[in-house]
């Protein structure tokens, strides 16, 4: 059981973690640096529900060891709220559409919608679906969801534009 020290920017701030080798990222970021929003899910890679941006990507932590994380920008779901607390875009329009209702899944599903509504196009409905097909929802039925991303989508896409 050997520890390495591992170097990285999460959530804005320069980090350094002692970790296990064999640990996963989510377990860093749950264990280590105390980020709740890192769900452990199925830690096969299969549900989504630990999902974070590395370098603006979406990935699984669950299987994404935590030495692989040298070096990385991470951002979480808590990385999303301003300095005073307040909730993003995306959060809010989770809550306006209904797109929360047991609220596991759901720091997953925003991580993985942050690289759609930052497009400068628009995407379609079958396009936002594929892209978050790799996180699972029991409860939503995914079309709250869908309609959460996409409303954020036109709204920061007009924002530029205005």
């Amino acid at each position: 059981m050997a520890n390495k020290d591992v170097h990285c920017i999460v959530n804005g701030k320069e980090r350094v973690f002692s970790v296990d080798v064999r640990s996963s990222l989510s377990d860093m970021l749950r264990g280590n640096a105390g980020l709740d929003s890192i769900k452990h899910g199925c830690d096969v890679g299969e549900c989504g529900a630990c999902t974070v941006l590395i370098d603006g990507k979406p990935f699984n932590t669950c299987i994404y060891m935590a030495i692989w994380a040298e070096g990385k920008t991470i951002l979480t779901l808590e990385g999303l709220s301003d300095t005073k607390g307040t909730i993003s875009d995306i959060q809010q329009a989770f809550i306006d559409e209904g797109a929360v209702q047991c609220g596991f899944c759901t720091p997953g599903f925003i991580m993985a919608s942050i690289p759609i509504i930052e497009k400068d196009e628009p995407s379609t409905r079958e396009e936002i679906r594929r892209q978050i097909s790799g996180n699972l929802c029991r409860c939503t039925g995914y079309e709250h969801i869908v309609d959460a991303i996409e409303k954020t989508q036109k709204k920061r896409i007009e924002q530029k534009k205005g």
